[in-house]
């Protein structure tokens, strides 16, 4: 990576990516510059603050205002970083729409998409051509996001898809839940799956198109699963927290990646959980549980 580094977390402010930008901010160096984001203005500036004041804090910290559904700032933001700083080193994708298990799925599919599919569709096309030679591109996504955990129907829409025809999967999915047409096309009421599935795939087309040559120069592009993470989002989906890691612990294995030596080819372009490749094609579709199929 570059002597001054420059990396970018979103979904900042709190949980797993607070816990990223603490992660980043105590192994970069003085120099280097770490833009926190998030959408409210107060919790960015004073997770910004907090990050900085803690002791083993040694990067530069800037609290970002960034909306990652807003396509247009999301590239503003992008081009800033290439003319100010010739582009960025570490981009980490992170945000979140949460969602709880006694509301409506449906009511909630725009807002859930759009953050965290429109958003990752945004960050990859900003944000892959000003990625410096060496650099971290990483979306956070799911053990979910494999292939298999989708009706067999359903494959044929993201094996092996650019990312225009992800992104078409998913506005067709997203108008059928609209049109009370999903179900009966194969898609889960649980919005959580198609979502992850297209995200990995999103992050596969790009990868696709640029392997040979991030390879050359030690550049990653990948999906990545942090495990279970007992957060705000995720408590109140599941039962059994017993294996739960905090934010902090499931940062680990993200920022190993981010500041890994070399790049391994078997995980360039794949989702990665805990420093493997999970087989794109595995998984079953899921049997969902009442208290996740409130429509």
């Amino acid at each position: 990576m570059n002597a001054s580094r420059i990396a970018l977390v979103t979904g900042a402010n709190q949980g797993l990516g607070r816990a990223l930008v603490e992660g980043l901010a105590a192994r970069m160096n003085p120099d280097d510059l770490i833009l926190l984001t998030g959408r409210n203005d107060r919790r960015v500036m004073d997770a910004a603050r907090e990050v900085t004041q803690l002791s083993d804090t040694r990067a530069r910290m800037e609290g970002r205002v960034l909306d990652v559904t807003d396509t247009d700032a999301v590239a503003r933001l992008a081009d800033e970083l290439r003319t100010r700083h010739g582009g960025v080193d570490v981009v980490i994708s992170n945000a979140v729409a949460r969602v709880l298990p006694e509301e409506s799925q449906a009511a909630r599919a725009d807002e859930f998409i759009d953050v965290s599919n429109t958003a990752t569709h945004a960050i990859l096309r900003s944000f892959g051509p000003v990625l410096r030679p060496g650099g971290r591109l990483l979306v956070v996504a799911s053990s979910l996001g494999t292939l298999g955990h989708l009706d067999p129907r359903l494959h044929r829409l993201f094996d092996g898809a650019s990312l225009d025809q992800v992104e078409y999967a998913v506005e067709s999915w997203r108008s059928r839940i609209h049109h009370k047409t999903a179900e009966e096309a194969g898609w889960p009421r649980w919005l959580n799956v198609p979502s992850k599935v297209a995200q990995v795939a999103a992050v596969r087309a790009v990868a696709g198109e640029r392997r040979e040559q991030d390879l050359a120069t030690g550049t990653l592009v990948a999906s990545v699963c942090p495990g279970m993470v007992d957060t705000a989002t995720s408590r109140p989906w599941f039962g059994d927290y017993s294996h739960a890691q905090s934010p902090a612990q499931a940062a680990h294995a993200v920022l190993d990646l981010v500041f890994a030596e070399h790049v391994d080819p078997a995980l360039y372009g794949e989702l990665i959980r805990f420093g493997e490749a999970l087989p794109w094609h595995a998984g079953t579709p899921l049997v969902e549980q009442d208290r996740l199929l409130t429509p």
